[in-house]
């Protein structure tokens, strides 16, 4: 994790020393600001049962810019479009809105 930023760093730590049931994220061994990550469906809800993949990256803006996430897995959600990107533009404009340097990797 050489040249990286201090933050990134320490955020990298905390969010996988810090897990959080039903979702597991694993650093790329190719680049520090490429993250793996699974989720699990949660119980009583239309996904219950499945497991989803998805990619986070932490562009170099970041933390000004927040981490960019894609499905890796295919879903079907009215929000996440063919590129199995977000979709849902005001809900998208919102959490821009509501990013800001503050926030954390973990706050996703």
């Amino acid at each position: 994790m050489v040249g990286l930023p201090h933050r990134i760093i320490k955020e990298t730590q905390r969010l996988l020393a810090e897990t959080v049931p039903g979702i597991r994220a694993e650093r790329d061994d190719s680049s520090a600001r490429y993250f793996h990550v699974v989720i699990a469906g949660p119980q009583g809800f239309p996904f219950e049962g499945g497991t989803f993949k998805l990619e986070l990256f932490l562009p170099e803006e970041y933390p000004l810019a927040a981490p960019k996430v894609c499905f890796v897995t295919k879903i079907y959600h009215p929000n996440v479009d063919k590129l199995e990107e977000y979709t849902n533009e005001a809900q998208a404009i919102e959490t821009a809105r509501a990013w800001t340097r503050l926030c954390a990797m973990n706050n996703i």
